[in-house]
């Protein structure tokens, strides 16, 4: 009976073959997607970023702008020193504007350095109102 079972151990097996190694690159193409992945995100965020950073940036032309539309008229005085102020930034946008301002300053030199002004006369409140409409921001 022993030398049945040998027998039967010692059959070769024909549809069997030896263990093969087999390349697995599904981690590398996971690696690969993955750093693509991030690089696309960092270029977002820093896009947005940047993007959110020039919105929200300080623009001193509209400043002085919305300054400038603010002013009491009331107050000569502080008017006319703030005219002069925060209409200088304007002053080279063009030669008209460049005309314009020297002529506001020029007006408006009665209204200053005195203790006590007179409100605005109609041509220079015209002049101002004239500078206002004319500035492009």
């Amino acid at each position: 009976m022993k030398d049945l079972t040998k027998k039967i151990y010692d059959i070769p097996l024909h549809d069997i073959k030896d263990i093969v190694e087999v390349q697995e690159y599904s981690f590398y193409y996971f690696l690969g997607t993955l750093i693509f992945a991030l690089v696309v995100f960092g270029a977002l965020a820093y896009l947005l970023y940047k993007y959110i950073q020039k919105r929200n940036a300080y623009n001193q032309r509209k400043e002085h702008y919305k300054l400038l539309q603010g002013i009491d008229l009331q107050e000569t005085k502080k008017a006319a020193y703030a005219i002069t102020d925060y209409g200088y930034i304007f002053k080279d946008d063009g030669e008209r504007q460049a005309g314009m301002y020297a002529n506001i300053v020029a007006r408006l030199e009665q209204y200053k350095y005195k203790k006590s002004v007179d409100a605005f006369d109609d041509e220079t409140l015209g002049y101002i109102e004239l500078y206002k409409g004319m500035i492009d921001v």
